[in-house]
C-alpha cells in the first residue's frame, strides 16, 4: 500500500482519534499533519510492518503525550469545539428525550472524559471509538493488556463517581 493510499483510505479516522484524544478539532489537524509528515519520511519501513496502522496511531497518541509535555503548548480547547466521546444511549434512545437535554448531558460527560488523565482517556477513546482490543491497544500505547484494562477501569470509575448515570 502506498503512503497515498493509506492517507486516503485511514486520514479521516485518524483525525477522528485525534480529535477524542486533543478535544479540540484544529489541534487535532495539526497532529495529524505532523504524524503523517514524520510518517512519510519512514513509509518504507512503517509499511513493511505486520500492522502499519497500530504504528501510526501509536504515533498519534505519543505525539499528543509530546505536545502535552512541551511548555510553549499550554493551550485549553474551547468548550464549543469538543465532540462528546461517551454518550448516555439509555437517555438519548429514550423517544421521549428531550434533545437539549441529550447534548448537554454528552457535554456533561466529554468534559468528564477530557479532565481524566491523558492514558486513560486514550485507552478510553481506543477502545470505545476505534474498537479496538486490549492487545492493540497495548501495542499501541507500549504497555501491557493488564495496565490497558487497568486504564480503562480506573477511567470509567472516575467516570460514574463523577457522573451517575439515571437509572
Amino acid at each position: 500500500m502506498t503512503f497515498e493510499d493509506y492517507v486516503a483510505a485511514r486520514g479521516p479516522a485518524l483525525v477522528r482519534l485525534a480529535r477524542l484524544l486533543t478535544g479540540d478539532r484544529h489541534r487535532a489537524e495539526d497532529l495529524v499533519q505532523e504524524v503523517l509528515g514524520r510518517a512519510y519520511v519512514r513509509w518504507r519501513s512503517i509499511s513493511r510492518k505486520d500492522r502499519p496502522d497500530v504504528y501510526v496511531r501509536r504515533m498519534l497518541v505519543n505525539a499528543d503525550a509530546s505536545w502535552w509535555r512541551r511548555r510553549s503548548s499550554r493551550e485549553t480547547p474551547v468548550a464549543s469545539e469538543v465532540m462528546a466521546v461517551v454518550v448516555d444511549r439509555s437517555a438519548a434512545s429514550r423517544a421521549d428525550a428531550d434533545p437539549g437535554a441529550a447534548a448537554a448531558e454528552r457535554d456533561a460527560v466529554w468534559r468528564l472524559v477530557a479532565a481524566l488523565p491523558e492514558r486513560q482517556r486514550a485507552v478510553l477513546a481506543l477502545r470505545y471509538y476505534e474498537d479496538l482490543d486490549d492487545a492493540t491497544i497495548a501495542e499501541i500505547l507500549g504497555c501491557s493488556p493488564a495496565t490497558v484494562r487497568t486504564h480503562a477501569m480506573r477511567a470509567l470509575a472516575a467516570l460514574r463517581t463523577r457522573h451517575p448515570v439515571n437509572r
